[in-house]
């Protein structure tokens, strides 16, 4: 400690520096959290590039980064400090950018963190900055997302960004995309559930103008689909937790759309197919143990949709109709289960990850038991009671003929990638 006041601004510095007697040193030291590695490590299997920008001296900012499994520990960290940045055109800036990855920027200014940003954003990547200081601020505005922190976070940081961060944890954010990932599939799962169900109760329809016969289902029958059995298992699918790998893969295209042309062709020409078979076998094979044909069914067209078919006709009619119902529930078990994933297998991912999907198939099959069975539904949903042997193949067969089919597309579409991936290796 020196005495003097204002008169020790006037002194050289050699002679502030004289005459000194050494008391200590003072360290500080503030280490990263132990999940940041992990949590690089998870962005870089999700094909998230991270780069550091920080005001701090590019010897501290590249220790920082070997101890956060930002470059591997015998690794040099790349170091672009913000003098360098200064003599940079936006060329050369982007650059050096491109295609690279753990990339450190050290004593960068506000301007220059704006910079940064803004050349990523010019490379066409979509760009997530996180800060919690006012410098920082700029650079979170212009960012597509901008995440502050919440704890240390300064109020104007807080206003510039998108999304703030109640724990200040770097891990939060990666859960928060796989997350935001589990969301975009689970509405996918939930469409292609929903749209299989509406193709096999579309095709009873279309049968009856291409074949010339009777409906296979009825209104109310169509509604206890909609209303009834659907409803359950689409949430519980809508609630599914992370699936397997998901974030291995790599960022989807900032234009994806949920419904594309793959989910369609799924839903309509292949599980909503596969379900349309179960039900409508389930329909005609009611009319082959009565004895009935294609051409004694077409013939009796007329007189069972006008409702003047002789009883025995009328009842055989109501049983397939029954039958069909049957199909499509026994059909939905088979698909809520498909849907889970569009290339995991169901077999993989587990029961006890989702009991909502398990309540939810208890559910339908209870229903359907009652629309079956019970004398005041069978009057308002024009059911009739199916021989218990008939009920139970139709619920043990209609699952695997949707579900074992969509495990082998499955297989192969992963058999096609893993030679896929080892021939670009």
């Amino acid at each position: 400690m020196r005495e003097g006041g204002d008169k020790l601004l006037e002194q050289a510095p050699a002679d502030l520096e004289a005459g000194l007697t050494f008391l200590g040193l003072i360290a500080m030291h503030d280490p990263p959290r132990q999940e940041v590695p992990a949590a690089i490590a998870a962005c870089r299997a999700a094909g998230i590039r991270v780069t550091m920008v920080t005001g701090d001296d590019g010897h501290t900012a590249a220790a920082v980064g070997r101890l956060i499994g930002l470059e591997a520990p015998d690794v040099e960290p790349t170091v672009v400090t913000g003098a360098r940045l200064s003599q940079l055109s936006e060329d050369e800036l982007r650059e050096i950018i491109r295609d690279r990855d753990g990339l450190i920027f050290a004593r960068t200014s506000p301007e220059q963190k704006l910079r940064i940003v803004c050349a990523y954003k010019d490379l066409g990547h979509l760009v997530a900055a996180t800060g919690d200081g006012v410098n920082d601020a700029p650079a979170l505005r212009a960012a597509n997302v901008g995440i502050a922190m919440g704890v240390s976070g300064t109020d104007v940081a807080r206003q510039a960004a998108d999304m703030v961060l109640l724990d200040d944890d770097f891990a939060t954010i990666v859960a928060a995309i796989e997350q935001g990932r589990a969301v975009f599939q689970n509405i996918r799962k939930f469409a292609t559930y929903v749209i299989t169900s509406n193709v096999a109760e579309m095709m009873p329809f279309i049968a009856m103008i291409a074949l010339k016969i009777p409906p296979a289902l009825n209104v109310m029958q169509i509604l206890s689909v909609d209303l009834g059995t659907d409803m359950i298992p689409a949430v519980a699918l809508g609630a599914e937790p992370p699936e397997p790998g998901l974030m291995a893969q790599p960022p989807r295209p900032r234009n994806a759309s949920i419904i594309d042309r793959g989910l369609l062709l799924r839903t309509y020409a292949f599980l909503g197919i596969l379900e349309s078979i179960v039900s409508m076998a389930a329909f005609f094979l009611v009319w082959a143990a009565a004895g009935y044909g294609l051409a004694d069914l077409q013939a009796a067209t007329q007189s069972i949709i006008h409702g003047t078919g002789d009883p025995a006709t009328m009842q055989v009619y109501i049983t397939a109709t029954t039958a069909c119902l049957a199909g499509i529930v026994a059909g939905q078990v088979g698909a809520v289960f498909a849907c889970r994933s569009e290339r995991v297998s169901a077999f993989r991912q587990g029961l006890r990850t989702n009991r909502l999907i398990l309540a939810g198939i208890a559910f339908e099959i209870a229903f359907l038991l009652c629309v079956v069975y019970l004398p005041p539904l069978q009057t308002i949903m024009r059911t009739a009671s199916l021989p218990p042997w008939a009920l139970l193949a139709v619920l043990v067969i209609g699952p695997l003929a949707v579900l074992l089919p969509d495990e082998a597309r499955k297989w192969i579409v992963r058999a096609r990638r893993r030679r896929a991936a080892g021939v670009i290796a």
